[in-house]
């Protein structure tokens, strides 16, 4: 391989990461503040807190149902369109959030916003992991990993800065431009190496053979080695993270006696966490765990059992423990997750040419990312 061409790949790499990495972080700036406002939902719409949970359904629901059942929309059109796509609609879906106080339509927007963003996390996994080498597979997407906590501390600020100074009426309308714009700048920029004619080398292209099926069924894809144990693991990750997502301000507040900016800059402790649980997911895995991704993976999710039990225990116990322990908590369940939902799903979709790795990412990721 020529230094040119090295060199073109090295800066598709690092274009593609940064497009990525920014477009997906954007993504929470539109989940985060319906945690935030659930109080303001409760206090000014009077909204029960039955209702407050079924919001939550409303937007996990088919997030996980179409990364199940059509996970291959990212292999068969291609990441960009998919990714791209998926931001556009999602900002769109999301924009008017706030001008209206009807519950069933509250519920249709989130239902829209969580079916377009669930085409994102995969396509975003399958396009960059084109330009990424077998052997830097693990380090780069623990780094890309870190981009959903750190969207969700910019976005909980966001929210809770906005909700102060606006009301939480404009809390989604400004992160909904954001989507739209950066889904534009997917569809101009972030481009596979058979888009651009490269090929990237260093890839495992030895097993790769003539099958190149661009939709496998739910059911071939719980064939092929370890998916079902995958999608089980991170089935369990996602509830705890999503529990603490949507839920912990409220609890803060009411439980614990946070004011309501408190709880909500404080619920930042477990993304925090989850920024260095997954930048520094590929070093643990390669000091510790010879670079298995499951078992490092498995390791950490026991862990992260254990200091979210510690933190309910100790939750009077004021606020540096609780920082402390919901530090721990992200940085450990965070890190896991990353290397079950990018990594290891990718090196089994990708295998032996079956093209799916859009497919088994959304399969493994069914719950939410």
């Amino acid at each position: 391989m020529s230094k040119d061409h090295a060199t073109a790949i090295r800066n598709r790499l690092f274009i593609s990461f940064g497009i990525a990495w920014v477009s997906y972080a954007l993504t929470y700036f539109l989940r985060k503040p319906l945690g935030i406002i659930k109080t303001d939902l409760e206090h000014d719409l009077n909204f029960s807190k039955f209702q407050l949970g079924l919001f939550d359904t409303a937007l996990l629901l088919p997030y996980a149902l179409i990364q199940t059942f059509f996970g291959s929309v990212g292999d068969k059109y291609g990441s960009r369109r998919t990714f791209g796509y998926g931001l556009i609609g999602s900002g769109i879906a999301m924009i008017t959030f706030g001008w209206w106080s009807d519950y069933r339509l509250f519920l249709l927007l989130l239902f829209f916003n969580g079916a377009f963003q669930s085409l994102c996390w995969a396509a975003a996994g399958k396009g960059l992991g084109a330009w990424v080498t077998d052997v830097q597979r693990n380090s780069v997407f623990g780094l890309f990993g870190t981009c959903p906590f750190a969207g969700g501390i910019i976005g909980t600020a966001l929210a809770v800065y906005i909700q102060g100074k606006d009301g939480w009426r404009l809390v989604h309308f400004q992160p909904s431009i954001f989507c739209i714009v950066a889904g534009f700048a997917v569809l101009f920029s972030f481009r596979e190496p058979s888009e651009l004619n490269m090929i990237v080398p260093g890839k495992d292209t030895a097993s790769k053979g003539t099958d190149l099926r661009t939709k496998m069924t739910p059911m071939e894809l719980c064939r092929l080695p370890m998916v079902k144990e995958i999608a089980a693991g991170v089935f369990c990750l996602k509830v705890v993270r999503y529990a603490i997502y949507l839920w912990l301000p409220l609890y803060l507040k009411q439980e614990l006696n946070y004011s309501k900016s408190d709880a909500g800059l404080f619920s930042t402790m477990f993304d925090i966490g989850g920024v260095a649980g997954s930048a520094t997911i590929g070093f643990v895995l390669k000091r510790f765990f010879n670079n298995e991704g499951c078992v490092g993976a498995g390791a950490e999710t026991l862990l992260s059992a254990g200091t979210l039990l510690l933190f309910l225990v100790f939750a009077q116990s004021g606020v540096t423990m609780n920082s402390i322990l919901m530090l721990l908590t992200g940085a450990l369940n965070c890190g896991a997750d990353i290397i079950l939902c990018s990594s290891v799903p990718i090196e089994i979709g990708e295998m032996d040419g079956r093209n799916a790795g859009s497919a088994v990412i959304g399969f493994v990721n069914e719950f939410l990312n």
